[in-house]
């Protein structure tokens, strides 16, 4: 079972970005506007509070948990994020997070094979948490439909990044 000690620094500081990048991509797949990306924002850190307490969380995603429970994990998590996405428009950041995550667990499944798989449904989950939580193309929260098309089609496209059948 790994934990952060598996990783080099750099490399745990991408395992704890690829958290927060998970649902950033759904949200830029399809902004809500100020309430919605907020209740998007908290889906992304209820997952963390969920697994915290599932039985069936992993040592990688507890290690993960478990650093983010530090401000020196958020940090990193965050430095990750900012360094990946500095100066980059919206439609760029999308296909960078992408590209992150698909070399998140190619990194995962070199240094954490046993616990690869149930991490990769684990970053699916947050994705899809995130798509839930804000009905789009509604007004003042009425209408809309609770995951948009291109929230779908950005989930499809994590899936193939996390190497999931879709």
């Amino acid at each position: 079972m790994a934990t952060k000690t598996d990783f080099t620094t750099e490399e745990w500081s991408e395992v704890l970005g690829s958290v927060m990048l998970a649902g950033m991509a759904v949200t830029l797949a399809d902004p809500s506007g100020l309430i919605g990306m907020a209740k998007e924002g908290l889906a992304s850190g209820s997952a963390l509070i969920a697994a915290k307490t599932d039985p069936n969380s992993n040592a990688l995603i507890k290690s993960v948990v478990s650093d983010f429970e530090t401000s020196e994990g958020r940090g990193a998590a965050r430095d990750i994020i900012k360094g990946k996405l500095a100066g980059k428009q919206a439609a760029e950041m999308k296909s960078t997070i992408l590209e992150t995550l698909s070399q998140t667990v190619a990194l995962v499944d070199t240094k954490a094979p046993d616990d690869a798989a149930g991490f990769k449904a684990w970053l699916r989950s947050i994705s899809e948490r995130v798509a839930n939580a804000a009905t789009e193309g509604g007004f003042l929260g009425f209408g809309g439909v609770p995951v948009s098309d291109a929230e779908r089609s950005t989930l499809d496209e994590i899936s193939k990044a996390l190497k999931l059948t879709v």
